[in-house]
């Protein structure tokens, strides 16, 4: 399984870069999967340049390439105005016009943080129909940590029930996807033949 963590946290060391690490820990310890994250923090220059000149630089493309190749990915973002950070949504709106199908059929865990749980519900009011509106699979579980989450026990329960949507969502539609077979591309009719079945008889 291959596991991108998109992180829009502005600050070093970061909790919103934290709560990625440990969503993507707890999907890890489901299924097996090998994790890369994407810190859009890095990325904020590309970014803007990609808007006015419609190229992605080198690392917006890897990221691009990351994302769109992953079998699930974590996005998480802090919270600005009751929302997403405008610098997370802007990474998904030059992905989006690079690749207008990027993450269709993507399962997307969203996640988000803040300063205080009245915020909790940019998870449900933002995230969600941001992703639905890009095609993507949103599992059931969004995980919001604010301040006083940390340490506490219901940030780890929610953390391990999302993850573990994740987990079977990705495995789920990974086994439904169809495979080529090997002789898939050996038996063709020639388009003389084709041609021949479609024309009148007598």
């Amino acid at each position: 399984m291959r596991l991108v963590v998109v992180s829009a946290g502005l600050s070093v060391p970061s909790s919103t870069r934290l709560l990625g690490d440990r969503l993507a820990a707890a999907t890890a310890a489901q299924t097996p999967a090998d994790v890369q994250v994407v810190e859009v923090r890095d990325l904020a220059v590309e970014i803007a340049h990609n808007f006015t000149n419609g190229f992605p630089g080198r690392a917006l493309a890897d990221a691009f390439d990351a994302v769109t190749a992953a079998d699930g990915l974590i996005v998480v973002t802090p919270v600005f105005s009751a929302s997403y950070s405008g610098l997370f949504k802007s990474f998904f709106d030059t992905l989006s016009v690079s690749d207008p199908e990027a993450l269709a059929g993507k399962p997307v865990l969203i996640a988000a943080t803040g300063g205080t749980a009245r915020h909790s519900l940019v998870l449900d009011h933002a995230l969600r129909p941001l992703f639905s509106y890009l095609k993507a699979v949103v599992v059931p579980t969004g995980v919001y940590a604010a301040s006083e989450d940390w340490g506490a026990e219901g940030l780890d329960g929610r953390v391990e029930r999302a993850a573990g949507e994740l987990a079977a969502l990705t495995a789920g539609l990974s086994a439904a996807r169809p495979r080529p077979t090997r002789d898939s591309f050996e038996e063709v009719t020639p388009f003389e033949e084709r041609l021949a079945a479609l024309r009148p008889t007598g």
